[in-house]
């Protein structure tokens, strides 16, 4: 099978040995998304759902980047460093995806890269 690397100047750039994405036959694995903003790669200035919000258009960039929408998102992996946010996650996403909604993890961790307090990293499918 094919391997497909994908990349956008729409999402922030990959700050370590990954990809933003890579396609492999019709399933597309996006990497995970902080709230970059890609224009200045610094954190997103405002509240945690500022950051939610960042996070979510990150990967709506590379997922059109794929040829894909958030609509195409089959798994989705929340990361947050305080899951008392999980309530905001939940109520940001609606805004994002509709129904029927991907499966989905929340994960608590201790820290995240820049000390975001959220990461979500998601996979897609596309069809043949």
């Amino acid at each position: 099978m094919k391997k497909e690397i994908i990349s956008t100047d729409k999402a922030p750039q990959a700050i370590g040995t990954y990809s933003q994405a890579v396609r492999a036959g019709s399933t597309v694995y996006l990497s995970g998304q902080i709230p970059l903003v890609p224009e200045t790669m610094e954190m997103v200035e405002g509240d945690m759902e500022a950051q939610v919000r960042r996070v979510f258009d990150n990967l709506q960039a590379v997922a059109e980047a794929a040829g894909g929408s958030l609509a195409d998102v089959v798994k989705l992996n929340v990361f947050l460093t305080d899951l008392s946010h999980f309530p905001l996650v939940n109520e940001v996403m609606a805004d994002y995806f509709s129904q029927p909604y991907p499966a989905r993890a929340a994960i608590g961790v201790a820290a995240l890269p820049r000390d975001a307090g959220v990461e979500m990293d998601a996979v897609l499918e596309l069809g043949d």
